[in-house]
């Protein structure tokens, strides 16, 4: 992303606020900042002037945001590029070390209806969460609670309906691939995934 000008007035907190990413620590000395980016592809983080920002918490990748709690400001990012693993940034108002140093550990939101659109067969992990998955035979195998980046391909983590993850045991956890081997179709609008996968696997 290149520099940018954006007008000072803050923006409203987003109704579909996503957390895509933290602040880990300040890089250089003129008051950029080093970014963990919560995917693999940081897209989202560039597809956005304005990063809003809560004070440290757990990593929550892709949770989206809580409308109702009170947001902490916003970042009118100037500057964002790639480096290395990281992500990092340069932001109206943060004009050095001891700046960017202040912010370490916030929590970045964007939100969801600024990420870049996706091709036909790709699904940003955020529109997943949630969804039912059915197999082939209209059996309910659970719904999907979070993914996880095996690196070669992502897996699919499921519990079974209304069950909560903080409580759930871990043979209730199913784990299904998301790859074309096993994924029939994404119905977003459905919110449903068809898999081929048995209920005894």
């Amino acid at each position: 992303m290149g520099d940018a000008t954006v007008p000072d007035v803050d923006p409203a907190w987003p109704d579909d606020a996503v957390e895509v990413g933290r602040i880990v620590d300040a890089w250089g000395v003129r008051g950029w900042l080093k970014v963990q980016a919560f995917a693999t592809d940081p897209q989202a983080l560039f597809s956005s002037r304005r990063w809003f920002i809560k004070p440290a918490q757990g990593p929550t990748p892709g949770r989206r945001g809580d409308s109702n709690a009170e947001p902490s400001g916003c970042l009118k990012i100037t500057a964002a590029k790639e480096h290395g693993d990281w992500v990092v940034a340069q932001a109206q108002g943060v004009a050095d070390r001891s700046d960017a140093e202040a912010l370490r550990g916030a929590r970045i939101f964007v939100g969801r209806s600024s990420f870049p659109t996706t091709s036909m067969d790709e699904f940003y992990w955020v529109d997943l969460i949630g969804l039912q998955v059915v197999n082939r035979q209209g059996e309910g195998l659970g719904t999907v609670v979070g993914l996880i980046d095996t690196g070669p391909h992502s897996v699919l983590r499921l519990l079974p309906e209304g069950t909560i993850a903080g409580d759930a045991a871990a043979q209730d956890e199913r784990l299904i691939p998301f790859v074309s081997a096993y994924v029939d179709e994404v119905s977003l609008p459905n919110r449903r995934i068809l898999v081929d996968w048995g209920l005894d696997y």
